[in-house]
């Protein structure tokens, strides 16, 4: 490679928000590209379930607007990942048409490229007969009946369909569902940096600053053919080998060995050495090739939800509660024949005693002055669940228990209505690995200037 490579990821995820000043910073210190991720599972099913985005148009507009500007007019490319959140075919169209409105409002003149990723369901059909799909992580193998509930489909791309977009001139890249490290590795492995760099900086820099502590939103990368340099662009915020370190091992069922499309990232040589206060430069990470696999996510609607929340805080009820909710449980199913005949799903989270952890809570002999009761129910329509929550609620409200000392309210509700409708209820129909003939056969490329 002719120089070292520059690239800044002004936040975690377009939309959140960042501080210009820090942006432009690292624009002036010789950015030569910005990479954001637009796209998680984080936020579960809904968004790909519904077609929801994560963010709003407002706040998409105010995080690309710096980003274009310094596209335009100091020709530096951005590159966007997962647009939308979930990286449908629609939400590459929207962000590919908010992307031609800020330009045609600024008078900018921008070469795209959208990469696609929607699958079709007979893709995953053939694939699935021939026996080329697998889980991903703890879940059933797939069926067809799956695939036919699935609302949408879309396959995480690796770095080849972003190399074939940058194998021309291109100015902005607005990618489908895409692995979040993948356009940073793509701008590397193009500068032939080895992938084992390329790989680890990515899974360190689409989330921005977040390991910088206190945890930030700009950063600026510098790499070379075999380490990188990792600097927060706030004064306020450093990078220590620690916290370098850290950010490397999160969200992995595996701290050492990373897997995603066409290989595994090995974290076992990596070294986190500091440079000076407030940069960490890292080396000897080594990505070994592995048969080539996609993740598919799919989400189909499978009921709707409604909801209470409910405080308590009488201490002989908090000393029962698993009797209490039990019998309330009991009441509810004889009263409505769809939770008996197993068409609805009543479930309560008691926060303040294991609502966070469930079963694996290690701390066994918590004693909490109050309790925060959420109730869900999950109908096969709304007014089914609309009717269950509402004979949840009254009987939390109402229902007796040994020893009790008073005659009703047993519970305080903050909010009214006490029972809210949530709407279309979503899961995941698939999330598993499907292998694939060519990395860029799945995900189409469309060129086009605004």
């Amino acid at each position: 490679m002719a120089k070292e490579l520059k690239i800044v990821t002004p936040v975690g995820m377009l939309g959140y928000g960042y501080p210009a000043a820090d942006f432009w910073r690292a624009i002036d210190a010789g950015a030569d590209a910005i990479v954001i991720d637009s796209g998680s599972t984080d936020n579960g099913p809904q968004e790909l379930g519904l077609g929801k985005r994560t963010n709003s148009n407002s706040a998409y507009r105010r995080d690309l607007e710096p980003m274009l500007e310094a596209c335009a007019t100091r020709k530096i490319p951005v590159l966007i990942g997962s647009a939308g959140g979930t990286g449908t075919n629609a939400q590459v169209d929207y962000m590919v048409g908010l992307i031609r409105t800020i330009a045609s409002d600024k008078g900018y003149k921008l070469k795209i490229a959208a990469i696609y990723a929607d699958i079709p369901k007979d893709v995953v059909r053939e694939r699935l007969a021939a026996g080329r799909i697998g889980p991903c992580g703890p879940v059933p193998p797939l069926d067809e009946a799956a695939v036919d509930a699935s609302v949408a489909i879309v396959a995480q791309m690796g770095v080849e369909p972003f190399l074939e977009a940058l194998s021309e001139e291109v100015d902005v890249i607005v990618a489908g569902r895409a692995y979040d490290p993948a356009p940073y590795a793509a701008l590397c492995l193009q500068r032939g940096i080895d992938p084992g760099v390329a790989w680890h900086m990515g899974k360190i820099m689409e989330c921005g600053a977040v390991c910088a502590e206190p945890k930030g939103r700009v950063i600026l990368a510098t790499i070379r053919a075999n380490s990188f340099d990792l600097e927060p662009m706030s004064a306020k915020e450093r990078c220590t080998p620690l916290s370098v370190a850290a950010h490397t091992l999160y969200e992995k069922s595996r701290a050492d060995l990373l897997a995603g499309p066409g290989g595994v990232l090995d974290l076992n040589t990596a070294t986190y050495t500091a440079l000076d206060e407030r940069t960490v430069r890292v080396e000897r990470s080594v990505f070994r090739t592995t048969p080539y696999t996609v993740k598919l996510e799919g989400a189909s609607i499978v009921g709707h939800r409604t909801v209470f929340i409910g405080g308590i805080r009488d201490p002989i009820l908090i000393e029962g509660i698993d009797d209490f909710l039990a019998a309330v449980t009991r009441h509810v199913t004889a009263t409505h024949a769809a939770l008996a005949d197993g068409l609805a799903q009543l479930i309560f989270h008691v926060y303040g005693k294991n609502g966070v952890m469930g079963a694996l809570e290690p701390i066994k002999d918590a004693r909490p002055h109050e309790l925060c009761i959420l109730a869900e129910v999950i109908g096969p329509t709304q007014d089914i669940a609309n009717a269950i929550c509402n004979t949840a609620r009254v009987a939390c409200l109402h229902a007796p228990y040994p020893r009790q000392m008073a005659t009703g309210g047993n519970m305080a509700f903050p909010l009214t209505p006490m029972e809210n409708e949530i709407g279309p209820v979503c899961a995941f129909s698939i999330y598993h690995l499907m292998e694939v003939d060519s990395p860029t056969e799945l995900f189409p490329v469309h060129r086009l200037e605004v």
